[in-house]
């Protein structure tokens, strides 16, 4: 049965050796490698579309799911056992939210609305009660429960596919610890923004610090590529953006690439289509896009920017994920219809994630189609 969970293994936290990779299709996409099709997976592929990924939730808080290296295992396999064979990549079961909860917040997950900070920051002077500062303070030691979360999924997975790691962005980040969750405005973050500029790029600065050192650890844990999440960056201006957020994915992405030079880093900056030649020059080697700009013109914007360059941005994405509420023949045709606009070179995903109401039989059309699309001669 589709979904049906195999016997337990015991945990494995061995990070010196792990099993021989059998589907290396995403990672040669990443490289900018041609291959023979695109990879193919999807944000929030573990998530609460699936009703096994509904059963553990039934007897397991959310961050108690993130925390416990067994569970979040088996969330992030559950995709991948449910959709055996169409899948190119894992991402590994956690959340952005993380980094503010080690830097000494507390985050609350709450049924139907989604997160929720209890005391946001209101103000500057609020900072102090972060504690990413103090003496003492390790990344490391804070967000160890996901380094072994993915050093114990990379042996379960026994090299069926690629795991991917990730993070949430500075501006996404300081916007949650700002507005106390979601926002339809962002007012409160923004004022920040406006009225305290300077604090604002202090408490930037030291989320970038924080998630800099926290992806490479994903990869000594064992993440065979990473992406970062601006989920917010659409709310942002071209000034402000170039402001408040490239900055601080550039720095990012730097730190990682000096210490991980071999491990492909995507960014997905949700609308900010009028950064893509700036984050085509930046360190990341893969742009992901959301639903709202023709892949066509992404590349052509793409390769301008990086003429006369070596650098070979590949660009990933971009199906409007509200298309699998459609029919299955909706979802061929326009799945077809996007591997043609990206063309020989991409990795085929959503434009952003499953959505809990999603059919996982929808999600299985969409996989088969790419596979069927995407094959080149």
């Amino acid at each position: 049965m589709p979904g049906e969970n195999p016997p337990s293994l015991p945990p494995n936290f061995d990070t010196a050796s792990f099993p021989k990779l059998q589907n290396d299709l995403y990672l040669r996409a990443a490289r900018g490698e041609k291959t023979e099709r695109a990879p193919v997976w999807c944000m929030r592929q573990a998530g609460r579309y699936l009703p096994e990924f509904r059963a553990i939730r039934v007897e397991h808080d959310f961050f108690r799911v993130c925390r416990t290296p067994e569970l979040a295992t088996e969330v992030t396999i559950q995709p991948l056992r449910r959709y055996a064979g169409l899948l190119d990549a894992a991402i590994i079961f956690s959340d952005i939210l993380v980094v503010p909860q080690a830097m000494g917040m507390q985050v609350e997950m709450v049924p139907g609305k989604g997160p929720h900070f209890p005391d946001p920051l209101r103000d500057p002077h609020d900072v102090s009660r972060l504690v990413d500062l103090e003496e003492g303070f390790s990344v490391d030691k804070e967000l160890d429960y996901v380094y072994k979360a993915i050093t114990n999924t990379r042996h379960t997975l026994q090299g069926q596919v690629p795991l991917l790691g990730f993070a949430g962005a500075p501006w996404t980040l300081m916007a949650y610890m700002i507005e106390g969750g979601g926002s339809k405005t962002f007012a409160l973050a923004k004022t920040w923004l406006f009225k305290h500029p300077e604090a604002a790029r202090q408490l930037l600065s030291r989320i970038a610090d924080v998630v800099a050192v926290y992806l490479v650890g994903q990869v000594r844990a064992g993440a065979q590529a990473l992406q970062l999440f601006e989920s917010w960056a659409g709310e942002l201006g071209p000034a402000d953006f170039a402001q408040f957020s490239l900055p601080y994915l550039s720095r990012i992405a730097a730190f990682v690439k000096q210490k991980a030079p071999h491990v492909p880093l995507t960014v997905f900056a949700k609308g900010a289509h009028y950064a893509l030649e700036q984050l085509a020059l930046s360190p990341f080697d893969v742009i992901s896009l959301d639903w709202t700009i023709d892949p066509r013109e992404a590349r052509r914007r793409v390769d301008e920017a990086c003429a006369g360059l070596s650098k070979k941005v590949v660009l990933q994405g971009n199906l409007d994920p509200t298309l699998l509420f459609g029919s299955p023949d909706v979802i061929r045709k326009r799945t077809e219809e996007m591997c043609r606009a990206f063309g020989s070179a991409h990795i085929a995903n959503l434009g952003h994630g499953m959505m809990p109401t999603h059919d996982p039989e929808h999600l299985r059309v969409f996989l088969e189609s790419v596979h069927a699309a995407s094959k080149t001669s």
